[in-house]
């Protein structure tokens, strides 16, 4: 695509959100939505619409070259993502479950279950900034460095029994005959047949020319009906013509043309980091001096009025307050003192009531709250990207919906809105020197007019009342202030704590969309979670916020995610997923791996600190803890005591506190066996609990051909995927995993040729495994039920025959009344 039409794309783009934006924000506001129901499908609706501009933006923002457009498309974008995650928390606040499943929404806006993937935006690794760079080129110096000097360790020669090294020899002795039997053999073969062969008669000719023809006709014809029958099912549409599977000249076209237009963005951006420099220095050589006086006559003429008006001078505002920004507001000096005063007014008002008064109201306000809740019903949270979102779609409206752009073809940048932006900029800076000088200034003549009437100076400082916030926050003491970064790094790795994430991305979590999702829950049957399911909301959570700072500043903020489920359904993959695909570093807080390691109490004070203390110096980072559920241990198993698994509860939780909107760092704790730990307890340390199944027939048949074809298979009508999908129920992806491994071998693939794959070869191994049993799921949906979000859903599900009860009662009640 050329980027005229990136262009018309991010237009519409803008006319959609446009229309969004109206819809969210009317002019009157939208009356409470009684029905729970009606209310989630509104929300839904606006979730769906906003993941398709997301999708769209996000395409936009990795080909536009204009470095301008680009940081407004970066600015819209944000917002969309944390309207997203904000949506998404309405959903869950309201349907009481992690997994939403919107199948009539996707028919009604005639869309696929592929337009519901949420894309993982290119620009949170391609753009970071160059201190957070150098901190990552050194973090994967330090690691490299540290596997060097573990393979450079000597080898230790380990001590062999005799009984083993006689089995060794047996079996090399054993292979060494075998070889020179079938090698003899082979000879006196070839032997008999130089003296069986006799010269061939003509009958036998014949019969030989008979066969030889019978064969062959036999594979032509094998070979025509092959392709007449390949014809015809790419004709039906039931398969795929060859030459699409290959990559079209306008495919690899197109692929050339981004990765260009990848190079010109860094090429137009230096340019334009260049121009800003340039224009910043020439705006304040030229127009630099006369701003200055500007403003000094204009503060003057203030200080004149002011003391025209009132008969005295007035006070400098402070710096707190703005400085003389408030002066350029348009305002009289009449109108500028009454607000100066009402300021000092609201200040000395609001100071804190007695506790009676409090108690007092708050009992009142309980009450009003409670009959407000009844009569108000469900409302939209108040949101904190869409007053972004506004000023961003103004920004478009205002400068680059009609803007002609015919001159600027190469679409380079635009000097009249960096002097613009640059011009605002270099006038805040001038203020704050004229501030000082004005300050100074005004002080001189209240000190030669109070002279003049030989009174005395009254002093413009103005004593600052201090803050009667309550108790101070401590801050979290430094235990490490005199090493440098690097050293705890260093420190970090050689003792396994920060390790370097497997190379995986969440697109490698194969599953299949969840069709009967809506349809279950209409009859009252609660769905399992597909996996394609838990790889969107993993997304929601773990990595859109990880990847902005903007957006996981003012998203709901989410601490600590816990993934739960049977061995072998990918909880650890998912971790290393979401540091490859956000950059984020992987610390390893797990039982087994913290044992032994900084023993005591101040020991486990500065693992944590140094643990958090880089996770944020080096932010994004996730903070994993395998085997979460030995933490809270309900009892601690008496081979298990010495690992001491619950050192780190008490002060792990301490740490989590710490946390901060600002601060990217997410702890991961995956289980798969949450019933053994205390689960009031696990629960207050993970905010969002996710249970991730075996998987679906539909996931199992993907799983299954991705596996094979990664591995070297081909994938053939010899090989029935349907069967081995539905025979495989109960067995998990690591399960899959292994099969294919053991049976898909190098020398398989080599044979391939002349013996396809078949599903049968899969069973034997398949056979061996321990697959997960229905029991087995349903104690963990069982358990599941029992967390917060688990009874919340099973009180609204049960909640209409309650609410049944009560009406009749009161209308009983009523006609009572009447008689």
């Amino acid at each position: 695509m050329s980027q005229r039409s990136y262009n018309k794309l991010w237009a519409d783009v803008q006319l959609e959100l446009s229309r969004l934006l109206e819809e969210e924000l009317p002019d009157e506001p939208l009356r409470p939505e009684k029905d729970r129901v009606v209310f989630f499908q509104r929300v839904a609706m606006f979730y769906v619409r906003y993941l398709q501009i997301f999708r769209k933006l996000e395409e936009i923002y990795d080909q536009v070259i204009h470095p301008q457009k680009r940081r407004l498309i970066r600015t819209i974008l944000d917002g969309v993502i944390g309207r997203l995650l904000e949506l998404k928390n309405e959903m869950v606040e309201k349907e009481f479950s992690e997994y939403h499943y919107m199948d009539d929404i996707v028919h009604d806006l005639k869309l696929s279950p592929a337009d519901l993937e949420i894309p993982i935006p290119r620009y949170f690794i391609t753009e970071c900034s160059k201190e957070f760079q150098e901190r990552k080129t050194m973090l994967t110096d330090i690691l490299k460095l540290v596997e060097v000097t573990e393979s450079l360790e000597p080898l230790m020669v380990k001590d062999m029994s005799p009984e083993k090294a006689i089995k060794i020899i047996q079996i090399a002795e054993r292979a060494r005959q075998g070889r020179l039997r079938a090698k003899l053999n082979e000879e006196s073969r070839n032997m008999n047949r130089m003296y069986k062969t006799k010269d061939p008669g003509a009958a036998d000719i014949e019969s030989a020319a008979i066969c030889i023809q019978k064969v062959w006709r036999g594979y032509v014809q094998r070979k025509r009906t092959k392709i007449a029958r390949e014809e015809e099912m790419i004709f039906l549409g039931m398969a795929m013509d060859p030459k699409y599977k290959v990559p079209r000249p306008a495919e690899i076209a197109a692929k050339a043309t981004e990765a260009c237009n990848r190079i010109k963005q860094q090429e137009h951006e230096e340019d334009y980091q260049k121009s800003i420099v340039a224009i910043s220095k020439q705006l304040l050589d030229v127009e630099g001096h006369d701003m200055s006086n500007t403003m000094k006559d204009q503060i003057r003429q203030w200080f004149i009025e002011c003391r025209d008006a009132t008969g005295s001078f007035p006070d400098y505002p402070d710096a707190e307050d703005g400085g003389s920004a408030l002066l350029f507001a348009e305002k009289n000096p009449q109108q500028l003192k009454e607000e100066i005063a009402a300021k000092e007014e609201e200040d000395s008002n609001n100071r804190p009531k007695g506790k009676e008064e409090k108690k007092k109201n708050g009992k009142k306000d309980k009450g009003k709250t409670d009959i407000e809740e009844e009569e108000e019903g469900l409302k939209m949270l108040p949101s904190a990207f869409l007053p972004d979102l506004e000023v961003g779609n103004k920004t478009f409206e205002d400068f680059w919906q009609n803007r002609n752009e015919s001159k600027n073809f190469v679409q380079r940048h635009e000097v009249e809105l960096i002097k613009e932006e640059k011009r605002k900029v270099i006038e805040a800076e001038i203020l704050l020197q004229v501030d000082v000088q004005m300050r100074q200034e005004l002080a001189e003549w209240k000190l030669a007019v109070d002279k003049d009437k030989g009174g005395k100076t009254k002093g413009n400082a103005k004593k600052k009342k201090g803050s009667k916030s309550g108790k101070k926050k401590k801050k979290e003491k430094d235990l490490t202030a005199d090493r440098t970064l690097e050293s705890l790094c260093q420190e970090l790795v050689e003792q396994g704590l920060l390790k370097k994430p497997n190379n995986v991305a969440l697109q490698d979590y194969l599953g299949d969309y969840s069709y009967l999702g809506t349809t279950l829950r209409q009859y009252d049957i609660e769905p399992m979670p597909s996996l394609s399911d838990v790889r969107q909301v993993l997304t929601l959570y773990g990595i859109l916020p990880l990847g902005s700072q903007v957006v996981h500043e003012k998203a709901p903020l989410i601490k600590a995610i816990l993934l739960t489920g049977p061995t072998g359904v990918g909880k650890k993959m998912l971790v290393h997923a979401i540091c490859q695909e956000t950059g984020a570093n992987l610390f390893d807080l797990s039982t087994l791996n913290t044992a032994g390691k900084y023993p005591g109490k101040s020991g486990l004070a500065m693992m944590l600190h140094m643990v958090f203390k880089v996770a944020r110096l080096l932010q994004p980072s996730v903070i994993w803890i395998g085997d979460a559920e030995k933490m809270f241990y309900k009892k601690v198993p008496k081979e298990e005591k010495e690992l001491e698994p619950k050192r780190l509860k008490k002060d792990l939780s301490k740490s989590l506190k710490l946390i901060k909107g600002e601060d990217r760092v997410l702890i991961v704790g995956t289980t798969r066996d949450p019933l053994s730990a205390d689960i009031k307890s696990l629960c207050k340390m993970y905010s969002k609990i996710l249970l991730i199944p075996r998987p679906d027939y539909g996931s199992r048949y993907i799983l299954w051909k991705q596996l094979i074809t990664k591995q070297g298979g081909e994938v053939t009508k010899a090989l029935d995927l349907s069967s081995l999908a539905k025979i495989s129920d109960g067995y998990t992806p690591g399960h899959m995993v292994q099969v294919v491994q053991s049976v898909v071998t190098k020398r398989r693939v080599l044979q391939q040729a002349k013996r396809p794959l078949t599903a049968s070869e899969f069973v034997p191994p398949l056979a061996k495994m321990d697959p997960v049993f229905q029991e087995e799921e349903e104690a963990l949906k069982n358990w599941y039920a029992k967390t917060p979000l688990g009874k919340k859903r099973i009180k609204a599900a049960t909640g209409k025959e309650e609410e049944e009860a009560p009406d009749k009662n009161k209308d009983a009640k009523k006609k009572k009344g009447k008689k």
